[in-house]
């Protein structure tokens, strides 16, 4: 799970930002528009909304540690529904996990 940034906008209401998601499991790609300055909370509903209510909950969570994936709200909601959250190098697609 990662971010990326600075897209080029069109228009007021444009997404300027996009969310990657990949599910080794399901062996697939999601990619959700979204606000570069989404918080925690946006971050979470969204996650809820476009993916988990489509596809279930997630085992492991493997993030880098950017600020909105360890916030204690990411954090306590996470560890109440079983997910491990597993937190990676910035930058290193191919680690699994610390």
């Amino acid at each position: 799970m990662d971010w990326v940034t600075a897209l080029p906008t069109e228009g007021d209401r444009s997404f300027n930002a996009c969310l990657v998601l990949v599910d080794r499991y399901r062996k697939t790609l999601m990619f959700l528009p979204c606000h570069r300055d989404y918080t925690a909370t946006d971050t979470d509903i969204m996650i809820w909304n476009r993916v988990i209510i489509n596809t279930g909950l997630f085992k492991n969570i493997i993030s880098d540690r950017d600020p909105k994936l360890t916030s204690a709200l990411w954090t306590n909601i996470h560890k109440y529904f079983g997910e491990k959250l597993l937190f990676s190098i910035a930058n290193q697609p191919q680690a699994y996990g610390l």
